[in-house]
């Protein structure tokens, strides 16, 4: 189903960008290119079939992708992405080993073996 459905907005973003480029700001247009026009649909009929067709192939299409969102194929644990293998299959990290901190180090001192004072530089 969700193949179907970005097919469709494939299709209507294709119609849409047509529609778009055959529109003219300033309101020629489809209308202005073809002589016979004027006397089948007219000036204004051409514009407004050009407007409402943009709107409906732009809400055709926002609610198709919001249609596509809920039938996104939703894989299972065994259709995991390669980064997501990895992540599974590393070993589980040891403990932190825990180091002695500032006020045990006060509690024990600290023999200095050595008689010999560093030089100062």
């Amino acid at each position: 189903m969700y193949t179907a459905i970005s097919v469709l907005v494939f299709i209507i973003c294709l119609l849409l960008i047509l529609i778009v480029l055959v529109q003219n700001s300033k309101g020629g247009g489809l209308a202005s290119s073809f002589a016979s026009s004027n006397q089948i649909m007219g000036v204004r009929k051409t514009t407004d079939f050009l407007e409402k067709a943009t709107w409906t192939l732009a809400g055709g299409m926002m609610v198709l992708c919001v249609l596509a969102v809920f039938f996104i194929p939703r894989g299972d644990s065994g259709n995991q992405s390669a980064i997501q293998e990895q992540i599974n299959s590393q070993p589980v990290q040891q403990a932190i080993p825990s180091f002695p901190s500032a006020t045990t180090t006060e509690e024990t001192p600290v023999e200095n073996t050595t008689t010999e004072e560093t030089p100062a530089k």
